[in-house]
């Protein structure tokens, strides 16, 4: 038996623990075998890369898409509000996060495509601004 002494928030116990041997393991071995293979492995496929289709606006207008699939929280423009570079224009909640997509450069909103609780994909159009 052996006995220890612990501390626990403060207070001092004594704890006697005893040693338990089985001696009843049995040696042996262990082979792992690799099945065999009627053909050599196939080369891997490099993925095909997807891109979202392009967004379609008005003629001249530059169109902001969402970044990450995601619902919207809040539009924080209306059609017509002048812009410039780092307004917000939507809040975009992800995984739990609201993130903020911004005006890349000034303008006036043109459209807006989506509304508050709207579920968007990647590559989806959200604001055109001219």
């Amino acid at each position: 038996m052996k006995t220890y002494i612990i501390h626990v928030n403060g207070q001092r116990y004594e704890v006697t623990v005893e040693e338990k041997s089985s001696g009843t393991g049995i040696p042996g071995v262990i082979a792992v075998l690799a099945p065999a293979l009627s053909s050599p492995p196939a080369s891997p496929v490099a993925p095909t890369p997807v891109t979202p289709p392009p967004a379609q606006g008005p003629a001249g207008a530059n169109t902001i898409t969402a970044p990450m699939p995601g619902k919207v929280v809040a539009v924080k423009v209306k059609m017509g509000t002048p812009v410039k570079q780092g307004d917000v224009l939507i809040v975009l909640e992800a995984m739990k996060m609201e993130n903020e997509i911004v005006a890349p450069g000034a303008g006036t909103v043109k459209e807006i495509y989506v509304s508050e609780g709207a579920s968007v994909n990647v590559g989806e159009p959200l604001v055109a601004i001219i």
